[in-house]
């Protein structure tokens, strides 16, 4: 719907139908990397080349698939991107996209909230390369690893100074009662309650707990070390380990949020679907970010149809169950606590990861980085290390709390010095401003950055000690590549955590222990398929198989070398197909509570053999995966240009 301002001074059209014949521009993706451009005045001899005066590039678009393409603008400059990621396939859709993400980053206090950005029929990741766009030559779409030749339709692209509003254009709705896209078929989509509910039957008769010689903290059984009474960490004979309680070694997998699932919010758009969940499915429970009146939690609806109003005391049983079948050793924690179930009956059942949720004050926190100089600060984190470690710092279940994740500043440090030196007067700013009065360089403001980051782990360190001696200090989740100088802040650390979405994150590891020798945690790993009205993840794989075989080569790699100490997963259910970002089809369950049996098959197969591996008794396994027909990339799927 376009709002009320003037057409004709608000969009020029860029035409790629032509009115009087309803031409189309289709292109096919085909090939390893299968790349389609177009002259502007290919497209529209009348379009100016300077776009810098407009605010968004609006697109109207079909797709037969949900697999991401990237959006180039050619600049005489060089090149403009934006990654494209459509919710669901097969209808035509308007997509707005601010034309300031092909000039720059946005902000945040993570990876994710820096780079994902959302609308209501796609989102977008803005990862570049950025510059101006005031000599602007061409437009094109580009696609890495396309699976089954999906066909993406262009009927027309305009540019606007107002945004007239990003919508599914047809066929509404598209989302059914259970939470699936509705112009998609395939095998194992659910038709009806009664078949879903067969389907759950014949999974109860598969969950029996398995053989893989588990003490009750999940340690092995035929090992022994020295018992504290709480995890710690242990270099024998040249492997790290986790030590749990009892003293057996221990190795941490984990698939986070096997429970409740992520909202699909449903404000201004409940049109997208069939059915909406009931209105007090919560009941009493809060839930940051959740509410029953503006989002749809499908993957919950369907637990209550599972288990009835008790659904998630039942729910968080079933996921003990599932874990005690599959070999996971760590979980559920936290998210059991946000289920309304986090009660002292329930955590101890499996030991768990714990996070750290320190203070934000978003008028004085710039891309993640906090007032440290304040000493207000280090009060407000030490009050927040006491109220969140007071009900844990005596559980033996807690493995260790994570401090931290993802921080976006490294390769910006002098944008976020400008940031401080914008923001309000703070403690921060007089200590840079000083600093800087000596010298103002690339390399001084780097260090600043850098000094400044030290003294905010040192702080949520020291905190976390002085709250919770027992419980091990799982560090700042990295993301991306952090640089050399990051990775040694690690010795503030227990284990060092990263969040490395690759197919394989051995050389990952290896430059990580060149520079300091700590066990490695990975705080997240996944990988996806673009099918079903879902995307594929940051990591694709060809098919469902190929995502088990993906988990199987990640973890047995990364656990013959010697730091390795455990990963998770993220995460357990798969993303809604309209979501508030991510739509990745990741999980180990999808929507309706169902497993993916190619993905339990390969945990049961990597639990099995995890402790041989890291023994160096047996050879991981060693299969790449394939990312489409075409075969596998190198590493992850391209994110530069």
């Amino acid at each position: 719907m376009l709002f009320g301002f003037s057409i004709a001074s608000a969009i020029i059209f860029l035409s790629t139908v032509d009115a009087a014949r309803g031409q189309i521009r289709r292109v096919v993706f085909e090939g390893a990397r299968s790349e389609h451009k177009w002259t502007l005045k290919d497209l529209n001899p009348e379009l100016p080349s300077d776009w810098s005066a407009f605010e968004y590039l609006v697109l109207e678009f079909r797709h037969s698939s949900p697999q991401r393409f990237y959006l180039f603008v050619y600049d005489r400059g060089g090149p403009r991107r934006v990654v494209m990621q459509p919710y669901g396939q097969g209808v035509w859709v308007r997509a707005a996209v601010p034309l300031k993400y092909f000039q720059r980053r946005d902000y945040g206090n993570q990876m994710a909230a820096v780079n994902n950005r959302g609308t209501n029929s796609f989102w977008m990741s803005v990862w570049g390369p950025f510059g101006s766009i005031n000599a602007v030559e061409a437009l094109g779409v580009t696609m890495e690893y396309p699976l089954r030749k999906p066909v993406l339709e262009i009927r027309s692209v305009r540019l606007a100074r107002e945004d007239p509003g990003s919508d599914i254009l047809e066929k509404l709705p598209v989302v059914d009662e259970f939470g699936q896209w509705v112009h998609a078929d395939w095998p194992a989509k659910i038709r009806s309650l009664e078949q879903l509910k067969k389907e759950w039957a014949e999974e109860e008769k598969t969950l029996k707990p398995g053989d893989f010689n588990y003490c009750p903290y999940g340690g092995y059984l035929k090992t022994k070390a020295r018992a504290t009474g709480y995890f710690r960490t242990e270099k024998i004979a040249g492997k790290w380990w986790f030590v749990d309680p009892d003293g057996h070694l221990f190795l941490s997998t984990n698939v986070f949020g096997l429970s409740l699932g992520f909202p699909s919010p449903t404000e201004n758009r409940k049109a997208y679907f069939a059915a909406l969940p009931p209105a007090d499915l919560l009941g009493r429970f809060s839930i940051p970010g959740l509410s029953s009146s503006n989002t749809a939690l499908f993957h919950a609806w369907n637990l209550l149809r599972r288990y009835g109003a008790d659904w998630r005391a039942k729910a968080a049983d079933m996921e003990i169950r599932r874990m005690e079948a599959w070999g996971l050793t760590t979980g559920p924690g936290l998210e059991f606590i946000a289920f309304g179930v986090g009660d002292p009956a329930w955590r101890p059942r499996k030991p768990y990861l714990s996070y750290l949720r320190t203070p934000v004050d978003t008028d004085t926190t710039f891309l993640g980085l906090p007032d440290v100089y304040s000493e207000q600060y280090a009060r407000a984190v030490d009050e927040a290390a006491a109220a969140q470690c007071a009900p844990r710092k005596n559980d033996p279940y807690v493995v260790g709390h994570f401090v931290g994740n993802e921080p976006p500043w490294p390769g910006r440090e002098s944008e976020l010095v400008d940031m401080i030196l914008a923001g309000p007067a703070t403690a921060t700013q007089l200590e840079l401003k000083a600093f800087l009065a000596v010298g103002d360089t690339g390399e001084r403001r780097q260090e600043f950055v850098r000094n400044a980051f030290e003294k905010y782990l040192q702080i949520v360190g020291e905190a976390l000690r002085r709250n919770d001696p027992n419980h091990l200090n799982l560090g700042m989740r990295f993301g991306g590549q952090p640089p050399d100088y990051l990775i040694k802040m690690g010795r503030y650390f227990d284990v060092i955590s990263f969040n490395p979405y690759e197919y394989s994150p051995v050389e990952h590891m290896e430059r990580a222990y060149k520079l300091l020798d700590r066990p490695i945690l990975f705080g997240e790993l996944q990988f996806g398929v673009p099918e079903n009205g879902l995307g594929g993840s940051l990591v694709q794989t060809a098919s469902q198989a190929e995502r088990g075989i993906a988990y199987r080569y990640y973890i047995e790699q990364a656990a013959a070398f010697p730091a390795f100490v455990g990963a998770s997963w993220f995460t357990g259910v798969d993303q809604p197909v309209i979501s508030t970002t991510e739509n990745y089809s990741i999980g180990f369950l999808d929507v309706t509570d169902r497993p993916y049996p190619e993905m339990v098959k390969a945990l049961k197969a990597v639990h099995k053999r995890l402790l041989a591996v890291h023994s160096g008794k047996a050879p991981p396994f060693n299969r790449r995966p394939r990312a489409s027909e075409a075969g596998t990339p190198s590493s992850r799927l391209s994110d530069a240009f």
